[in-house]
């Protein structure tokens, strides 16, 4: 393709995006489909200038101010992440220029915002939390790109006979530093084709998403909740480490979502999941379970401001009055949760959040409200799945994950046991 030809596809995929309605991956997806003809190195490049883009956007529209002609084509060049050599051939004198002129400011003089790249309103209850020197640890790290996790399906394979055959495809893994059944990718390698892959022996999961799965320990036959099921990445892992015994639940109140589980389900192996959509926390489906369940999961929905290295859009698109909105809602999930346990019965409360008013604020009101739930020590109870150097993933007898410290998403997680 012309340079001038992708440079200008690379504005109109920005126009798309810039207008914050939606999911950027989802406007990525569409726009692709819409243009079936470019090849995987030029959908790579339009895909990582926009990444670029939103990761960096209060820095690159400041930048961009200096320069003339459309913004988006401004903000692309600024961003590209192709060929530079490529990228000349589109650009005029001036524009060269200007390019090379903006490059020579040191960003290290600009103000604190333009190099944190995060709203203010998120940006201050972090830097109090963490001081001076993580915070900038934190925003840098959630300004790159997050690596490729991945999880062994352990009814299908070990996970050394997985990293042989990864190896084997040309493709380096190495194992996850927590979770027992992870391996971790650098680059995005295409999976989809692999053996492998279609087999269903590896699945594509965060570390930390592996690890909240872990907390919840489910056992063989017992009767488990995945509270918020989504696309069921975690009742996957849940229903492997029950080895395919008992019986598992995976609710959810989008049909959408669960119906992205069907395919994976079919892949895995799995004969004890039971996929059903709700209509609410408080649907009929719930009440006929309420006191028989061994085990809950209730990674509830939230802000999704942990996962910014992979949803960088999140942070423009989420507001101080939606977090307040999802923090009903977080309450009421996890109230309604609750009531599925029998005694003796755990109950795990996630998020991939990083804000207090989502994780421990949340989780402190219901022990709080709930004298039956006895919180539990979450270091002591990963050490107890076999979870390596858990006491490096706790916080305050919380599950607290940082990309910076971890390099996994940001992730919460809060354990209780329902008194006998």
């Amino acid at each position: 393709m012309h340079p001038n030809a992708l440079l200008d596809l690379s504005c109109e995929l920005l126009r798309a995006v810039l207008k914050l309605d939606a999911p950027a991956d989802g406007v990525v997806s569409a726009f692709f489909r819409k243009n079936k003809a470019l090849g995987q190195r030029e959908r790579h490049t339009l895909a990582e200038t926009v990444y670029t883009v939103l990761r960096q956007r209060p820095l690159l529209q400041n930048l961009a101010q200096s320069g003339s002609g459309p913004i988006e084509r401004r903000l692309a060049l600024l961003a590209w992440a192709g060929s530079e050599t490529f990228l000349r051939g589109a650009l005029s004198a001036t524009e060269q220029q200007w390019l090379a002129d903006v490059k020579r400011i040191d960003l290290a003089s600009l103000p604190e915002k333009l190099r944190h790249n995060l709203p203010e309103w998120l940006a201050e209850p972090l830097q109090k939390r963490l001081g001076d020197a993580e915070f900038w640890a934190l925003a840098e790290a959630m300004n790159e790109g997050a690596a490729l996790d991945l999880r062994v399906n352990m009814l299908k394979s070990k996970r050394e006979d997985a990293q042989a055959a990864l190896k084997a495809a040309g493709i380096d893994a190495e194992p996850m530093p927590y979770s027992p059944w992870g391996l971790r990718v650098q680059g995005k390698p295409a999976l989809n084709k692999l053996e492998l892959f279609t087999s269903g022996a590896i699945e594509v999961q965060d570390e930390g998403s592996q690890l909240l799965a872990l907390l919840l320990d489910a056992k063989r036959g017992e009767m488990v909740v995945d509270f918020c099921a989504g696309a069921g990445g975690k009742t996957l892992a849940l229903g492997a480490a029950m080895r395919n015994t008992g019986r598992l639940y995976a609710f959810d109140i989008s049909g959408h979502r669960l119906d992205a589980l069907k395919p994976r389900l079919a892949r895995s192996g799995l004969s004890n999941v039971y996929p059903a959509q709700i209509v609410h926390e408080r649907d009929e489906r719930i009440k006929r379970l309420a006191g028989k369940i061994d085990r809950v999961l209730v990674d509830a929905p939230c802000s999704g401001l942990g996962t910014l290295r992979r949803n960088p859009d999140l942070k423009w698109r989420q507001s101080p009055k939606a977090v307040q909105e999802l923090q009903a809602k977080q309450t009421a999930i996890l109230d309604s949760a609750a009531r599925l346990l029998k005694p003796g019965g755990r109950l795990v409360y996630a998020t991939c959040s990083l804000l207090e008013a989502e994780n421990e604020e949340i989780a402190q009101a219901f022990s709080a409200a709930h004298a039956d739930f006895l919180p539990l020590d979450a270091a002591e109870a990963l050490t107890r799945a076999h979870v390596g150097q858990a006491e490096q993933l706790c916080e305050n007898g919380f599950v607290r994950l940082w990309p910076h410290r971890h390099q996994t998403d940001g992730f919460f997680a809060a354990a209780w046991e329902k008194r006998q």
